[in-house]
């Protein structure tokens, strides 16, 4: 990989933000010198520090250091931050990444100038071990901006180019989507102890199967039905479960469930 030669500022070190700076290192697009840390209380800095990562609680000495400026904190913190920090940003220089849930690049422009470049991205907790599905969208950043982004995110996972009005449908399915995944996962697990498994059993039986159907789809890039055929005999134990899971509202509730989450999300942001 062609190592980023600029500075990455990440504000707001909880686990996206340091997820995202460990994978830069260990990917080798940048040193962890090259990296700044920020977070409101000095105290969780320490390990990071040690790692080799530039800290701080500092945003606006950071920022202005940058050549890349990931927002990294929670929607409600947002407002604050960019007041911090919008006397330092140089529209020439800086690009921002935002991984806010619900705020637009629109939003961002129009606290530290409508000239800056934002791109958002919007990764998910399986960021921690390099497996993150990111989607990122932009509505004024260049090709090139767009592309070092993506290269960046990629270090983490896969990616996924998307416009910026599926955002918060990207944040249902994707980041909201590892939960409900999670959630499916242990509720087999819970069925496999109902049938006779000890429970540490039951879930490393479910989650190796989980793993395994993802992967079938992913390695043989099949569509899910061509594998459940596989699956299912006529009159057999496999479309018996299914058909009873799905009498039971399985597909529903998880399509419902997956709308609702996409309106939660884009109301996450106030912009007052």
């Amino acid at each position: 990989m062609n190592k980023f030669k600029g500075r990455v500022a990440i504000l707001g070190s909880g686990n996206i933000g340091v997820s995202l700076a460990k994978g830069l290192v260990k990917s080798g697009y940048a040193e962890a010198g090259q990296i700044s840390l920020t977070r409101r209380s000095a105290a969780g800095l320490t390990d990071l520090a040690e790692q080799g990562f530039a800290v701080s609680t500092d945003n606006a000495a950071v920022v202005a250091n940058a050549d890349i400026v990931v927002l990294a904190v929670l929607p409600q913190q947002l407002n604050n931050l960019l007041a911090q920090i919008g006397a330092v940003v140089d529209v020439q220089k800086h690009v921002f990444i935002s991984v806010a849930s619900g705020v637009s690049c629109a939003d961002i422009r129009s606290k530290i100038g409508e000239d800056v470049q934002v791109v958002r991205a919007m990764p998910n907790t399986a960021i921690a071990i390099g497996q993150s599905m990111t989607c990122v969208a932009t509505d004024n950043a260049s090709q090139q901006n767009v592309e070092e982004v993506t290269r960046m995110f990629e270090t983490v996972g896969s990616v996924v180019k998307i416009n910026e009005d599926l955002m918060t449908s990207a944040t249902a399915l994707c980041a909201c989507g590892i939960a409900f995944f999670l959630r499916a996962i242990r509720a087999a697990s819970q069925g496999g102890v109902e049938i006779g498994f000890h429970a540490d059993e039951a879930l490393k039986m479910a989650v190796q199967t989980a793993k395994g159907a993802a992967d079938l789809l992913l390695l043989m890039q099949s569509h899910p039905e061509q594998e459940i055929d596989k699956v299912t005999s006529p009159k057999g134990c496999t479309i018996a479960g299914l058909n009873e899971m799905e009498h039971n509202g399985f597909s529903s509730s998880l399509i419902k469930g997956i709308k609702l989450s996409a309106i939660k999300a884009g109301a996450l942001y106030t912009k007052e």
